[in-house]
């Protein structure tokens, strides 16, 4: 189990591991990922544990899943290059392979050996919805081995429900089954209660016994991508010496503007090169609660 870490002086500088999917065309996974951070200023090594054409929603695709032999020989390579123990953070997301895990945890624990101040955040891409869009034994491994290593989770409200078993209709329930995971910061997303107004989404953050919720305009439709996006945004926050509460006002305000210059467009990917700027320098910034 993760224990409290002293808070960091700020910092840009920052060379952050993310081990998720790639697609050829559009914006989820590393593509949600990589850019935003590097207009932040830090150094991404982006692992991939799969290369499709596109996001599988669209319908049809081309590719495949990397097998976790073929992470794992990636990420030695890394690790061989002296790499590993000069990061600061370590994200992981999508795990389309059974045994991946392996390697993450690997990966988590020499790049803590290189700098113990390092912070690995696990977003636990299992499904959203009322289903899994990974495999059941994918959806253990991350539960039972990722979770408990992590020093941040970003689930959704449905992961959240899974990871914990625990109710997650209403706003105490999620603070709650927040408090249940073993990471010392957790960070919900999706989150529409009783509380939530129908023209809102809540965005929920615990840390130890802190919580805060963020509320933001409900847009339109669904981004995919987005959760992706604010997982690195807020892992980022947190490094450059950002507290929670701070990380994810900061995250989410970055992640607005470009789900608003997307909707503007009514585009079906993530603007996120139209919008870099504004992921620098977002034109409105939300406040967060305590709860």
């Amino acid at each position: 189990m993760a224990g409290a870490r002293p808070e960091r002086p700020p910092r840009r500088d920052l060379r952050i591991l993310s081990i998720h999917s790639h697609v050829a065309a559009g914006h989820v996974g590393n593509d949600a990922v990589v850019l935003p951070l590097q207009r932040l200023g830090a150094e991404v090594m982006a692992v991939h544990t799969l290369q499709f054409s596109n996001h599988p929603g669209h319908g049809a695709f081309a590719g495949r899943v990397f097998a976790a032999e073929e992470v794992a020989a990636v990420l030695r390579g890394l690790a061989a290059h002296g790499a590993l123990g000069a990061c600061d953070g370590v994200l992981s997301g999508y795990l389309g392979a059974a045994g991946t895990e392996d390697s993450v945890l690997e990966a988590v624990g020499q790049v803590r050996a290189g700098n113990p101040q390092a912070l690995y955040a696990c977003d636990p891409v299992l499904g959203d919805e009322g289903h899994l869009y990974v495999r059941e034994e994918v959806a253990a491994a991350i539960r039972d081995r990722l979770i408990p290593a992590a020093d941040i989770a970003t689930p959704n409200v449905f992961e959240l429900g899974f990871l914990t078993g625990m109710d997650t209709a209403t706003e105490a329930g999620i603070v709650a089954a927040a408090r249940a995971l073993p990471p010392r910061t957790v960070l919900v997303t999706s989150a529409s209660t009783a509380r939530t107004p129908a023209d809102a989404v809540d965005t929920l953050v615990c840390d130890g016994a802190l919580a805060w919720r963020l509320r933001t305009p409900r847009l339109p439709r669904g981004f995919n991508g987005a959760g992706d996006m604010l997982a690195g945004l807020f892992l980022f926050h947190r490094l450059a010496g950002g507290d929670a509460p701070r990380a994810l006002e900061r995250a989410a305000a970055a992640v607005h503007a470009v789900l608003a210059r997307t909707a503007a467009a009514g585009t079906t990917e993530l603007a996120l090169v139209a919008a870099q700027a504004e992921i620098v320098s977002p034109p409105v910034t939300f406040t967060v609660v305590a709860i």
